[in-house]
């Protein structure tokens, strides 16, 4: 797999995940993975728009839709929030790639067999 921005965590974690599958499988795997998972370095950018557009674009990216209208209602929670997110945002990056792991998995695991 060449995703150049993978850190080591997810490394592990997707080479965990795909260990079962075969060339193939794996093959598809990587395709339907790619185009889901987020870079820490995309979560970063829409976490710094927070201080100057609208707070939340990070959130609702990563699929925490409730949260993010929350961020947009209240300026980022007056702001704490979105530099809290700044400083978190490889664990938020981090997370939402392991739930698309997961989902990108079970894709695999349905579609070829």
């Amino acid at each position: 797999m060449n995703i150049s921005d993978m850190t080591m965590e997810e490394m592990a974690f997707v080479q965990q995940a795909t260990n079962d599958l075969s060339d193939e499988q794996k093959q598809y795997f990587y395709m339907v993975y790619s185009g889901k998972r987020r870079s820490p370095q995309e979560i970063l950018i829409y976490t710094l728009l927070g201080f100057v557009l609208i707070a939340g674009v990070q959130r609702f990216l990563t699929g925490q839709i409730v949260m993010g209208i929350f961020y947009v209602l209240t300026g980022g929670f007056c702001l704490i929030g979105t530099i809290v997110d700044l400083v978190n945002h490889r664990s938020l990056a981090t997370e939402y790639n392991q739930k698309m792991a997961y989902e990108s998995f079970q894709i695999t695991k349905m579609n070829v067999k």
